[in-house]
């Protein structure tokens, strides 16, 4: 069945982050500011810029071949959701008609312009967070958050969020299972079943959540979530942010694209 499929690609981020390479050896704390940082650099740009956003493309590259990171699984992922980014933008072609650049002899109208910059900015964001996640793991970024200061609450509810969405998905497919079980050819496929599920599930959810809430009280939680993580912020944490932040101001401050460009046409000429 297509949602066992995902159901089980829904860890496989988390079950990358045991690999031992450099970038997962890195303090959680390194990797959530880096990228941070290169997203915010990233939607910085303005919305005709394309050019400028190119340069980019190497932060996920180095992550890809530093952390031994599948980049079809990523790139899959990124396309899955990628529908969002394009019903943002899809629209601004009918309504920015005027010219921006010249492709050759090809008029480029502003629209275009900005709608394809969405799409970069987009991939390079997307990117940037699942290779996050499939380097550090969600509880490591949840750990790096708060000694970076993030109230405690929100620390609870994300890892709360993410640890049940497997509890759901588990519940889930035991009642696709049992519906497909009962099911012959096309019965049990209509509307009405699938809204049946939804309210069952909507039940089932609810008595569960009580069970844990309950569970959880009896064994003396107080709102806290502890974590066995031990990392510590040493030299190469130091240097991959510093190299980092170096390079990304680099591609913010100056024209990377265009300072090639003159530089092959010297050479060329």
């Amino acid at each position: 069945m297509n949602f066992d499929k995902e159901y089980f690609n829904l860890g496989v981020l988390d079950t990358l982050s045991y690999k031992n390479t450099l970038v997962h050896r890195l303090d959680p704390r390194t990797k959530v500011i880096t990228t941070f940082a290169f997203i915010v650099t990233v939607v910085s740009f303005p919305k005709y810029e394309i050019a400028g956003l190119i340069p980019f493309l190497l932060f996920p590259v180095v992550i890809f071949a530093l952390g031994d990171i599948p980049v079809w699984f990523i790139l899959k992922k990124v396309l899955v959701v990628s529908v969002f980014a394009v019903f943002i933008g899809i629209l601004n072609p009918l309504f920015d008609t005027h010219i921006k650049y010249h492709f050759f002899t090809l008029p480029v109208s502003g629209g275009w312009v900005s709608f394809f910059s969405i799409l970069l900015k987009y991939f390079l964001t997307m990117c940037s967070a699942l290779l996050l996640i499939s380097t550090t793991s969600f509880p490591g970024i949840c750990h790096a958050l708060r000694k970076l200061g993030v109230p405690e609450i929100f620390i609870s509810q994300l890892l709360f969020l993410y640890r049940y969405i497997f509890v759901l998905m588990e519940e889930t497919l035991r009642m696709v299972r049992a519906k497909d079980l009962r099911s012959f050819g096309k019965k049990g496929q209509g509307i009405s079943i699938f809204i049946n599920l939804v309210g069952t599930l909507f039940v089932k959810t609810i008595e569960r959540a009580e069970r844990i809430y309950h569970a959880m009280l009896s064994r003396g939680f107080t709102g806290t979530i502890h974590f066995v993580l031990r990392e510590g912020f040493g030299k190469k944490d130091f240097v991959f942010i510093s190299a980092t932040g170096i390079t990304l101001y680099m591609f913010r401050a100056y024209d990377i694209v265009g300072l090639i460009g003159r530089l092959a046409e010297r050479m060329f000429n």
